[in-house]
Parts: structure tokens; C-alpha cells; sequence
């Protein structure tokens, strides 16, 4: 399905997130996630002879996976979400999917590498829409979730299923090898010592509906996408991408830069990343809010990461705790930040969720709660 023109955007719907499901290296289920991020136990493993010399590597590999890791997450994904909705909401022609995935199922090339994930949905909801795929690099996720809302707002969807996803597979491992953005040991997003990511795997789904209803959800407020025009891997150095789609998201949103209570970080652990985002963060003048990033949880997983660390961010906003950035001790950026090195209980009105990604891409969304 073309995503053709929005209509009615004069008359704007609210927005709710709501959770769906989510499988990675942690466990199966948002639970599982919660316990985990409470006590900071990370998904990160050592996987042995991977990549190009066949090196030791920490990764987030999910490890009942026994072949094809994509659909074995997205299956167990979809039967989650049979669990909690009836079969007329998944099937309706009111409802949309949308997958998020830089790669999707490499297994497949020299053919579409997309194709194994539309015949899954198909088997498990035969009469649905046909998904919509969005491939935009790491910002993906975000970008994805920013679509649906403006569905939603101008009444095409009533639900809208963002479907997170990606796998490690050897053509990442090299790729990132050949950037020498990769790192040999536990990823430090923000550190002084940082060296690179840590690739992960995961799946995760977050609907978005024009009903509240009452179990647990969070508004949606603002987003905003930007590129930085600057290069095809390196982001920009000044963080002027990242400093307008945050800019213009507060603005849309009718608040400042202070009112946000937290931020979930992009955060990969690479040096010119994390560089742009202090910059950034410090010209919008959000260096004093406490800040993470997940990666240390997850790995890096690509276009799976906007929508699974939004999941984190909604269990951040349910239960009043920000979680420890994993694997930061010292700060190594130009410019400093609040970057949380425990756990911090704290009620939070309005989350900041960024993604930075290759092209220069950019991708912002603004959550409010609703308790």
C-alpha cells in the first residue's frame, strides 16, 4: 500500500502508545524487560569465532533462535499480539502494520530481503492491510512510530501495530567491521574509553490507537525527522541535524526544552556519535536532564532500536524509574551531560525519545503521560 497524501491534519486526533510485545536477548515479554532494566542485567554475550578474523565479540544474539533468528522473532512477536487482540482489531481494514527494519532477512538476497516478513504477518493475520516498510538506517524505528501517529491524527488508521526488527547477520558484523565502528569489548555509550557498538537483535511492537481505554499508555505529543547533509556514515559535527528536529519537535509540542524530564539517547558507543549528541544537547540546553543510552541493554539493533527502547522509555513513564546508561563511568565528550549512572526513581511528564543514524538521518518523538 502507497502512503499517499494525510488527510484531515486540521483536525487532529490524540495519539496513544500502548504496548505490544518485545523479544530480545533479555527474554521474551515486557515483563522479562522490566526485570531486567530494574536490575541492570544486560543481553550483551561474548559469541565466539564471528566476523571477519573470526574474533570473540560481544553481542545481543538471542539464543533459542536455532536458524533463521528474524522469524523466529517475529513469529513469536505476532503470537503475543493474537493474545491480547481480537481477531476483527488485527484484521481490520482500519488497522495498519508498519515494519521497521534496516535490513530485513539478508538470507534471502539476491531477492527481496523484505518478503519473508510480509508472508509471516499474512499467515498470522490473513485479511490485514498490506504492511508498510520503512528502511531509513537507525532512525527507522522513530521514523516509523512519527508515520503511524500522523495516521492515526488524521483518522486514515484507527490502529496502527509498529513492528521493530532486525538481525545480526555477517554482512552487519563486516560492514561495521570496515568502519572500525565496532567494538571487541562491552559497548560504553558516552564514555571516555568508549571504542564502538556492540550489534544486537531484537523485535518489538508498540501500537498506537486513538483510544485510551484503560490499560497502561502514554500520549503522543510531537515528532520530527531531519538530515544533516553531511556525510554518508559520519554525522554532523556541530549536531545541527539532531539541534532543529529536537527544536522543532519542543515547538510543536508548546514546551521548552526544560520541561522535558528525560531523554533516551541514541547512544551508540562510537566517538563521532556521541560527540554530535552532546553538542547537540548542550546547544538546546538540555545538558542537565537526566540522560541514557541502551545499547549497554540490547546491542545495537538497528532499526528494531527506536521502537524497543520506546517500549523501555513507556515502562520508564508506568513505574516512575529511569534506568542506568550500562556501561558508562566517565564522561568523553566535548560537551557534558546528566548521563544516569544508577537507577533514578523520578516521575516524568514528558520523555524525549532521539535516533541518529547513517545518511545524516535524524528521527525525535515527544511522549507525555497520561497518569
Amino acid at each position: 500500500m502507497p502512503i499517499g497524501k494525510l488527510n484531515n491534519l486540521g483536525s487532529m486526533r490524540n495519539v496513544y502508545l500502548k504496548y505490544g510485545s518485545l523479544i530480545s536477548p533479555i527474554g521474551n515479554g515486557i515483563n522479562a524487560h522490566f526485570n531486567a532494566f530494574k536490575t541492570n542485567t544486560s543481553g550483551l554475550n561474548w559469541v565466539d569465532s564471528i566476523g571477519f578474523n573470526k574474533e570473540n565479540l560481544p553481542l545481543g544474539k538471542i539464543s533459542l533462535a536455532e536458524n533463521n533468528s528474524l522469524q523466529y522473532m517475529l513469529n513469536s512477536a505476532c503470537e503475543a499480539l493474537k493474545k491480547e487482540h481480537t481477531a476483527d482489531r488485527l484484521n481490520s481494514p482500519k488497522t495498519c502494520f508498519i515494519i521497521s527494519s534496516t535490513k530485513a532477512d539478508l538470507a534471502q538476497l539476491p531477492n527481496d530481503t523484505f518478503e519473508p516478513l510480509r508472508t509471516i504477518l499474512k499467515a498470522h493475520f490473513p485479511s490485514a492491510n498490506e504492511p508498510i516498510i520503512i528502511s531509513n538506517a537507525c532512525i527507522s524505528g522513530v521514523v516509523a512510530l512519527n508515520l503511524a501517529a500522523q495516521y492515526i491524527q488524521s483518522e486514515r488508521y484507527d490502529d496502527c501495530f509498529v513492528i521493530g526488527i532486525d538481525a545480526i547477520s555477517d554482512f552487519v558484523i563486516y560492514g561495521f567491521q570496515s568502519l572500525f565502528a565496532l567494538s571487541d569489548e562491552m559497548c560504553q555509550p558516552f564514555d571516555k574509553t568508549r571504542k564502538g557498538i556492540n550489534l544486537g537483535e531484537a523485535c518489538g511492537i508498540i501500537q498506537l490507537t486513538s483510544r485510551k481505554e484503560k490499560a497502561f499508555c502514554v500520549e503522543y505529543v510531537s515528532g520530527k525527522t531531519s538530515n544533516d547533509a553531511n556525510h554518508i556514515s559520519g554525522p554532523s559535527r556541530t549536531g545541527e541535524g539532531l539541534f532543529r528536529a529536537v527544536s522543532k519537535a519542543l515547538k510543536d509540542a508548546k514546551i521548552s526544552a526544560l520541561e522535558i524530564d528525560f531523554i533516551s539517547a541514541h547512544g551508540t558507543g562510537t566517538i563521532f556519535n556521541d560527540d554530535m549528541e552532546s553538542i547537540a544537547f548542550n546547544r538546546l540546553g538540555m545538558q542537565g536532564i537526566p540522560l541514557n543510552s541502551m545499547k549497554g541493554y540490547f546491542g545495537h539493533t538497528l532499526g528494531a532500536a527506536g521502537v524497543i527502547e520506546t517500549l523501555i522509555c513507556m515502562l520508564s513513564m508506568e513505574h516512575s524509574i529511569l534506568f542506568k546508561s550500562l556501561g558508562f563511568d566517565e564522561q568523553g565528550t566535548p560537551e557534558s551531560l546528566n548521563i544516569l549512572s544508577e537507577n533514578q526513581e523520578k516521575k516524568c511528564q514528558y520523555v524525549l525519545k532521539t535516533a541518529s543514524g547513517f545518511g545524516g538521518g535524524n528521527a525525535v518523538l515527544i511522549l507525555k503521560s497520561v497518569q
